[in-house]
């Protein structure tokens, strides 16, 4: 049955289980709950007079969330955090005193989203390292067959299929190495207070500075963290945030080059996204194959490399120690940017893991373009035997003239070779010729670059960190 009201195509047709779980409302509340344990833990550990079975009974209802109860009370206080104190508290009557002692909202709030930005990171790591480990097997597949460059998308000098993807997994390695930029410097607001001064803490334990430092540090560690902010307002600040999203588009912008390439190459019939057995192109044109996997990472990616602006204006428009017009927009603008990326990433994988390529229609192309590109080469020889390199100049850029023509205006196929080897003031045979023309002769360094790149660079990024060893627990 259909339901009646919006919801969110990540939900339904793009994002994985694993994004959208860690997104959902049930993380999100857990968390809070972690939080809630691990500060009064700390808290005892420290000294406040918080028991044993008080922690034991925040532990035992953690996961168990009387959400019912928590709507109740939300309708009548307007305030989501204090709802959920309350609704932890009714299940937790021994410990209802000390939740929540001495921390704001953003204890849970801001630190919840930063528990939450960290294993969405993770999951996106590990999925960016996984097209670079299906396009590295292509490329070295492919490291040597020769293609028709482009620049401008008019036809350039000859390159490999393998060295393109290079090009592609160069700019993923670029965004793997900001990745863990971001995740190695990302920072927990810890419990700063109401404005980022800690007072409620010092108050707690009678003016020791020391003691509050200390339950900073202690939360920060069970929650995975290494880094603390070490001044803020009532929230971590938002050039976080920004930096976050920043590192998503840069992803998005690499998916989307690739994406581009693709379709471009779908059209020259060179290559081509998996294309399923049933798969229907069209509705109308029951022959075509549609590029829509590439389409649909051009379309995400560029949903993403605009949503990057969101935080960065958020982070710019902040007052003094806090304002809350970031609060609806982040609640967005952050879960859609990880959504989005990891299904690109998802679109990305699928079509890495089966690129079809057609030699033949490749060889074609270059075969069509290379008797202009070789004429130096020929222009050599021809001197070699005995020719005058100005008039044999001038004489092959009146052959190609003639012969460009014929392709462009009569839609025949080039015939330069042909027309060379009968100029007698070449004395060149067409077997002579055709020697010229061996494609991977004028590839240069390609398969040596690609060689290369993948041992040099790209073998000690996966070694580092292997695609099966890495895994994101879901778990709070």
């Amino acid at each position: 049955m259909q339901k009646s009201t919006y919801e969110s195509p990540f939900s339904t047709r793009y994002a994985s289980e694993e994004m959208q779980a860690l997104f959902s409302e049930d993380m999100k509340f857990r968390t809070w709950r972690f939080l809630w344990i691990i500060l009064a833990e700390s808290q005892k550990e420290l000294g406040l007079p918080i028991s044993q079975e008080q922690i034991d009974e925040l532990k035992k209802y953690q996961n168990d969330i009387n959400y019912e109860y928590a709507q109740k009370v939300e309708k009548q206080v307007k305030h989501d955090v204090m709802s959920h104190v309350h609704a932890y508290g009714a299940q937790c009557p021994n410990a209802k005193g000390i939740i929540h002692l001495g921390a704001t909202s953003c204890y849970v709030c801001d630190n919840t989203d930063l528990i939450i930005y960290r294993k969405a990171l993770f999951i996106i790591k590990l999925k960016v390292l996984n097209v670079i480990k299906k396009l590295s097997e292509f490329a070295y597949e492919y490291r040597d067959m020769p293609t028709l460059g482009f620049t401008h998308f008019q036809p350039a000098q000859l390159v490999t299929v393998g060295k393109r993807a290079c090009l592609w997994i160069q700019d993923l390695l670029f965004d793997v190495n900001e990745l863990d930029f971001v995740i190695d410097n990302l920072f927990f607001l810890g419990n700063k207070g109401t404005t980022g001064t800690q007072a409620s803490f010092l108050n707690l334990f009678d003016g020791d500075h020391e003691k509050v430092k200390k339950l900073e540090q202690l939360i920060a560690e069970k929650s995975g963290f290494k880094n603390i902010i070490p001044v803020s307002g009532q929230t971590y600040t938002r050039k976080q945030d920004s930096r976050i999203l920043n590192v998503l588009s840069s992803i998005a912008q690499s998916c989307y080059k690739f994406s581009n390439d693709l379709r471009l190459l779908q059209h020259l019939k060179e290559v081509e996204e998996p294309f399923e057995k049933n798969q229907i192109g069209s509705s109308a044109m029951a022959y075509k194959r549609n590029p829509m996997r590439s389409e649909r990472i051009s379309s995400l990616a560029r949903y993403v490399i605009v949503n990057a602006l969101n935080p960065a204006i958020t982070a710019s428009t902040q007052w003094f120690e806090r304002t809350l017009d970031d609060s609806a927009n982040k609640r967005i603008s952050m879960p859609e940017g990880f959504l989005a990326v990891d299904s690109i990433l998802n679109i990305f994988i699928n079509i890495a893991d089966g690129l079809v390529v057609y030699p033949k229609m490749i060889e074609k192309r270059v075969m069509e373009e290379l008797p202009f590109m070789v004429t130096e080469n020929i222009l050599m020889e021809a001197v070699k035997k005995g020719g005058d390199r100005q008039i044999l100049h001038e004489k092959i850029r009146l052959h190609s003239m003639d012969a460009a023509n014929r392709v462009k205006n009569e839609g025949l196929s080039n015939d330069l070779i042909e027309r060379i080897s009968q100029d007698s003031a070449f004395n060149m045979n067409k077997d002579e010729l055709q020697n010229i023309l061996n494609p991977k002769d004028y590839i240069g360094r390609s398969a040596q670059q690609v060689e290369d790149f993948l041992k040099n660079q790209v073998k000690a990024v996966l070694d580092a960190n292997p695609v099966e060893d890495i895994e994101v627990s879901l778990n709070v």
